[in-house]
């Protein structure tokens, strides 16, 4: 299977995006980048000659559409870069490195230098993304940049959350998927059901619209990895570390956008990694979980926004003193 496969069709996929309208007015340009031995595809939203940038990491499985509503929120006077991972959406996989934390951080200090972006620059993360950006920036090597966003941060290890219990499931879920024959093992990571009930899992609102959409997004967006080995060794890494091991070797000014009813990180760790910054501030976002980016991106967008123009502030009267 390659990325670009198609899907049978599903009865979600039909359910109206409430961030369209929002996202047809942000241009975008489509690119991509030769790094370490795969094909990097990435989408630059907004104003090409923008002050500020963002580059966004998506999570575990997703691709670049997963942020697309926050970029909807944010595209006013801002570039924002979003590529798809390495091995997942349109990005091939690496054949230089292993799809590990190390491997990623390597990737994402290539990408960011092939970029040879010029002004502010801020990195973002969600999810699995969060742990990709600090473990990059917790190396001392490459350009650092000026501010970095942790969204949904995974902030202690993934058995510690409350519901350790699935993760230990998903553990086995992922054991047995490699343990079986390629074909099989392959099915078996794409199997609809068992993406649906990661879906029901997650989505934490009410809204029946809305919890259509997000379910559309996962049946869409959630198989779109390019092998076995790939989401394999990506799902290792994402059980294996979290944000709270790199924390203190991040001088940046950073800012978590954590859900109060997130299920993989508990509010209260959210809290406690807050502390391990040098420099970290913490909006909690209360009536959703783990996909703030999907049920609560204005929110979000609002909380980035409030964080990038104090940093601004700050700039400013820096340079006046």
């Amino acid at each position: 299977m390659t990325s670009s496969t198609r899907y049978a069709a599903s009865p979600y996929r039909a359910a109206a995006s409430p961030y369209a309208e929002a996202l047809g007015r942000v241009p975008v340009r489509r690119a991509e980048l030769p790094l370490l031995g795969g094909l990097t595809r990435y989408w630059d939203y907004g104003d090409p000659d923008a002050a500020t940038t963002l580059v966004l990491v998506h999570g575990f499985r997703g691709d670049h559409h997963g942020l697309e509503p926050v970029v909807a929120q944010l595209g006013g006077g801002l570039r924002l870069i979003s590529p798809d991972l390495p091995g997942f959406g349109e990005s091939t996989p690496l054949t230089e490195r292993d799809h590990d934390i190390a491997g990623y951080s390597a990737w994402l200090r290539a990408f960011t230098a092939a970029l040879g972006l010029r002004g502010r620059v801020v990195l973002l993360g969600h999810s699995f993304g969060s742990i990709v950006v600090a473990a990059t920036l917790a190396e001392d090597a490459g350009e650092r940049p000026d501010a970095v966003v942790l969204v949904n941060p995974i902030g202690q290890p993934a058995l510690a959350g409350p519901r350790g219990v699935l993760t230990r499931l998903a553990i086995f879920y992922y054991w047995l998927a490699a343990a079986l024959p390629d074909r099989l093992g392959f099915a078996l990571l794409r199997n609809r059901v068992i993406v649906r009930v990661m879906s029901e899992a997650m989505a934490k609102t009410r809204v029946r619209s809305l919890r259509a959409w997000i379910h559309g997004q996962h049946d869409s967006y959630f198989s779109a990895f390019s092998d076995r080995r790939v989401v394999l060794q990506a799902f290792r890494a994402s059980v294996a570390h979290d944000v709270s091991e790199y924390a203190a070797r991040i001088p940046e000014p950073t800012l978590l956008v954590a859900a109060v009813d997130d299920d993989i990180t508990p509010i209260a760790a959210e809290r406690r990694l807050r502390g391990l910054f040098p420099d970290a501030g913490l909006v909690e976002i209360a009536d959703v979980g783990h996909l703030i980016h999907y049920e609560k991106p204005v929110e979000a967008a609002r909380a980035i926004e409030e964080f990038l123009a104090a940093g601004d502030a700050a700039a400013e009267q820096g340079e006046s003193a």
